[in-house]
């Protein structure tokens, strides 16, 4: 059965984790404030930079292929400005995602322990209710790993889909940059 001092260590690790996926989910918070105030930080600069060269342009035509230097690397940023977000937002994911896997498998491994010790103290003449019962957790089991298997298979189509549709974006807006 279990003791105070498994419910301690229990309740330490619970705690410890906690405090290690609180710390991951800042490290992920800075880098996105960090990743935010660069890209506010450039975008100020280039508009700047952008209207004072407006301001001396000195005929229509100019005024345009001014607009057109401008905005044709706009959507390449935007893509790589997605990028970014999207590496951060799934390395914290993913690493988070590996905390609550180690901590679910723990957790199960403690559930058949705790099991299989009350089923070596089942009363004589319960076999069968007991056979059934670890065929069940078996069945159980079984199921929560097909589960991880297609949850992983979809996020990794879902990243393959992202940066696809990513590079298409920038191959496009260089493409029409191309044609202006």
């Amino acid at each position: 059965m279990i003791n105070t001092e498994q419910i301690v260590a229990s309740n330490k690790a619970a705690l410890n984790n906690a405090f290690a996926m609180g710390n991951e989910a800042f490290t992920s918070v800075e880098k996105l404030v960090e990743l935010n105030l660069t890209a506010a930080r450039s975008s100020l600069t280039e508009s700047a930079d952008f209207f004072k060269s407006l301001m001396g342009a000195k005929d229509p035509q100019q005024f345009l292929a001014l607009q057109a230097e401008f905005f044709q690397p706009l959507a390449e940023k935007t893509a790589s400005y997605s990028r970014h977000v999207y590496e951060i937002t799934s390395e914290s994911g993913a690493e988070l995602g590996k905390a609550v896997e180690a901590k679910a498998a723990e957790a199960q491994k403690q559930f058949v322990g705790f099991f299989d010790s009350a089923l070596k103290n089942a009363p004589a003449g319960s076999e069968s209710a007991v056979a059934f019962l670890k065929q069940a957790l078996n069945a159980s089991n079984t199921a929560a790993e097909s589960v991880q298997k297609v949850v992983k298979q979809a996020t990794d189509l879902a990243e393959s889909n992202f940066h696809a549709v990513t590079e298409t974006a920038a191959k496009v807006s260089k493409t029409v940059a191309k044609k202006r």
